[in-house]
């Protein structure tokens, strides 16, 4: 069975770790350098501010070792704030991270907080609830594979390794996005 390290510094990472419980996936929090050292097969970056959590992997010594292992082809899975995270290019502002996806992403697209939403759309061809917070999208998809759009503009995508998502899957019951993801790590699809 496929271990799941999930990257605790900020954000909804608990959330992250309750949809894995419930799918039976093993897991283990990274906080801090030495967490690098347990092996693992799959890395979720969950949502939160992109700008903090970028910080935080710098000063904490966590960026290079990671940024090492999602190059190296370590399956990833980022939302919202992750998402971010791994574009390759971010429309309003300067600032990359991972640069692991040939997307640009752009942060804040559906506005401040009063501009979340919910919504139920397709992701890999099945309907699913989705709930966006302070939501980036997709501006544009690059070299990506789509996964879900809302109102037009791509909402998950999929790259080699990489997955994801505007959203926040890890907010509602349904773990379609999350087996999704095991299914990446193990290999299946």
């Amino acid at each position: 069975m496929s271990v799941i390290a999930v990257l605790a510094l900020q954000g909804a990472f608990a959330e992250h770790e309750k949809m894995l419980d419930q799918l039976g996936a093993e897991h283990f929090e990274i906080r801090q350098l030495a967490d690098i050292d347990r092996s693992f097969d799959g890395l979720i970056i969950p949502g939160g501010e992109s700008t903090v959590q970028g910080k935080l992997l710098r000063d904490l010594g966590l960026f290079e070792p990671l940024n090492k292992l999602i190059s190296g082809g370590l399956p990833i899975f980022g939302t919202c704030a992750g998402m971010i995270l791994l574009a390759d290019k971010l429309e309003n502002d300067s600032e990359h991270y991972f640069s692991a996806m040939p997307m640009t992403v752009k942060r804040n697209a559906y506005g401040r907080q009063l501009g979340s939403f919910y919504t139920e759309s397709e992701f890999a061809g099945s309907v699913i609830p989705m709930t966006f917070i302070r939501a980036p999208y997709i501006a544009d998809i690059g070299g990506c594979e789509k996964l879900a759009e809302v109102d037009g503009k791509a909402a998950a995508a999929r790259y080699k390794n990489c997955l994801a998502a505007a959203f926040h899957p890890e907010l509602n019951e349904d773990l379609t996005v999350h087996k999704y993801f095991l299914d990446m790590v193990a290999g299946k699809v």
